[in-house]
Formats: structure tokens, sequence, C-alpha cells
């Protein structure tokens, strides 16, 4: 069973729940390095560079530039990716003294897009992706999550998120259960406990040290969602560590609509249909999925016993759209177009529907993923990983 929480994200069972109501771009060459970073700071914080991808970002601007602006670094640091905003997003970037980097709204890929930024940022020793309605709660939110990477094992490390005040039961219990109060840490052996779940990291806010990101060849440019799960798995196999920062937060969540959370599912089934190889290496998370939702009854009978109905209905939408995406190759395009939530995906996919088979060797791994040990080049122990 499909782990039916918002996010296929890391919990710790043991863990008991906050109590509901807990409060929780320039002209610039974006190549150039930052030279007005305070010297005061530690010097990888000097050397780490935020990315944002933006759309019409102009109603989270205020919350997201006020945090920003709490967290130590230089103007330079932070990039903007704007997918052409039909409001003022540019203008508030510039204003702000942002990078600012522009790109047609139909060629935003979770995985190009921000792989494009990190070789745009070649000075960047730590990369850092949020997204524009994740808010870093507190001043020192980011220099938590860089302070992952004191451990040099640490490849890519990820904060917590918590649910914005005005969350629903089901909104907020969704945060919670996923992003846990004490921090882990964890390595290709997590497997055996955690199953998919080991190799999870959301790029709402999430760091990755540039040269491992490198080693497993950065993100997939031809995914449709779950780059970050794809890239934390290829670390993972090549012996880094992925960190969770349980004292790094932001304020994220997300009032999604029925028709949301399906598209949703429908498209991470979609890369677990393709990217067989990722269930291969780290198996599924199906008694995630049934501890999630005995958590989230337990927790609205609490709360609001009147959601737990519509909680069922979702959590079975969910698993619906999970299924037909992980049996997408048996749908019509113009049908997987309508469920997904990024039909320019499948627009491209129309475009190139003759290649479909010589597509189908990006989502291949070797047979024994435990046996790839380090003495392999990265080119063969990663070739075909997406």
């Amino acid at each position: 069973m499909l782990h039916l929480g918002i996010e296929l994200g890391n919990t710790n069972s043991g863990t008991s729940l906050p109590k509901f109501g807990e409060p929780l771009v320039t002209n610039m060459s974006v190549s150039d390095a930052p030279q007005s970073a305070s010297a005061s700071r530690p010097s990888l914080l000097r050397k780490t560079a935020v990315v944002i991808p933006t759309y019409n970002a102009g109603r989270h601007w205020n919350q997201l530039h006020s945090a920003l602006q709490q967290q130590g670094l230089s103007e330079e640091q932070i990039l903007i990716v704007d997918s052409s905003s039909s409001d003022n997003t540019r203008k508030l970037a510039r204003r702000a003294g942002y990078r600012l980097k522009q790109i047609p709204k139909e060629s935003f890929r979770h995985g190009a897009t921000r792989q494009m930024a990190a070789e745009s940022l070649g000075w960047a020793e730590v990369l850092i992706y949020m997204t524009q309605d994740a808010a870093p709660s507190g001043e020192n939110s980011i220099k938590k999550l860089v302070s992952s990477f004191d451990d040099p094992e640490v490849g890519a490390a990820y904060g917590r998120q918590l649910p914005r005040l005005e969350a629903s039961p089901i909104e907020r219990h969704a945060r919670l259960f996923n992003y846990p109060d004490a921090s882990d840490l964890r390595t290709f052996s997590s497997r055996n406990k955690l199953g998919i779940k080991a190799a999870f990291i959301s790029n709402s806010f999430a760091a990755y040290r540039r040269s491992a990101l490198l080693e497993v060849g950065g993100f997939p440019r031809n995914t449709i969602v779950s780059e970050e799960v794809t890239v934390a798995a290829r670390m993972l196999i090549a012996n880094w560590k992925v960190a969770y920062q349980a004292d790094a937060a932001v304020i994220h969540s997300h009032p999604l609509t029925v028709k949301q959370e399906f598209s949703r599912y429908f498209d991470i089934g979609v890369h677990h249909g393709r990217a067989k190889w990722l269930l291969h290496a780290f198996g599924g998370a199906g008694e995630e999925g049934r501890t999630f939702v005995m958590s989230q009854m337990r927790y609205l009978a609490k709360t609001k016993p009147s959601d737990m109905p519509v909680a069922a209905f979702r959590n079975l939408s969910k698993w619906c759209s999970y299924q037909l995406g992980l049996h997408e190759r048996f749908l019509p395009i113009a049908v997987k177009e309508a469920l997904s939530g990024y039909p320019h995906f499948w627009e491209e996919e129309r475009e190139h529907v003759g290649a479909a088979n010589s597509k189908a060797k990006h989502y291949r791994l070797e047979s024994n993923p435990q046996d790839m040990g380090d003495e392999r080049s990265r080119e063969r122990r990663f070739e075909g990983l997406i």
C-alpha cells in the first residue's frame, strides 16, 4: 500500500505528534560569486546558494522575502528562477537585489530547471532548494540546515516542514507525521527498515553538497516529479548519507483539493512505474501507508471527528490515482495529460512518442545495487538512474 501522506515523507513512528494548534533579481550573471557576504559567518554558509523556482509568487513574496532577510545571507546568494510570471514576481526579485533568471513557463521541469540552476552557480559548495511558498521559520533555519554538512559523509539534507497556522486538521497531520521533531541520519542500509522512505527528501527545503550532487550525475532532466528522491537514492547507493535536520524548519503546507491530490499521486505513480530501479533498490512503503492512515484517524478523532470520512475518501482517491500512474503505460497520452499535474510533460512526450522504446532505457538500474562498490566509476554506477 502506498504511503498516503501528502508526501512520501520520513517519519518516526515513535515520536508523538504536536498538539493541534501548536504554532509552529538582478541583471548580473548568475555565475558570478557573491562579493558581499559577511566575513563573520561560517565559510560554508558564505559558499551556499539558495535557488527558488517561482511562478506568480507575488502573494507569497512578503513572507518569503522577510524570512530570507533573517538568514544571514547576502542578496547575491539567492537565485530566483522565474517561469515567466504574469504578476510582479520579477520586479520584486530585482528590487530585493536577488539574482534572477527567467525561463519560458512551458520549459519548466522539476529536475532540468534545478540542474540548470546548479550549473549556473559554480561557486557554490552547497546548494539549497526551496519553493516560493516555503518561508524559513526562525533566524537560523538555513544555517542549521547547512550545519548538516559538518559531517563530511552527508551528501544531502532536508529540513522540517511545519503546517500553516490556518491549516486544516488533515493538512496539519500530514506535515506533523511526515516531518517529526527528531532529527535523523540515513544510509543505504536504512532501506531495510524504512523501505523507499530511506530516500525521501523534499526540495521545498533541501540542501545538497555540490561534490556529491555531481558524483551522482545531478538532477534527472526527464522525470515528471521526485527529482530529489532520485538524487537521494543515488547518493545512498554511492555511500553518502542523507540527513533530516528537524531544527531547521520552514512553514510550508497546502490546502490541496481532492483533484490536486489525485494529480499529485498519479504523477508519483508515473515516476515509480518508470523508475523501477528505485522500488527494486529500496522497496516500497506499504507498512508506512497503513501506519499513516491509523495515525491520521487517531489524530482526527481527537481534533475533528467530522473530517474522518473525508480523510478516508481522500486516502482511497490517492491510492487509486497512484495505481493509475503506476500503470500509465496502458493509458492514452490524452488521458494521462488530463490526470497529471504537469500537462507540459505529456505534451513533450506526445512529440516524442515514437521514441518511447529508447526513452525506457533511462529507467533501469543494475540488478544488484548493493554490490555497486566505490571502485566502480560514476559513469557506470549511475548509468541509467534518473
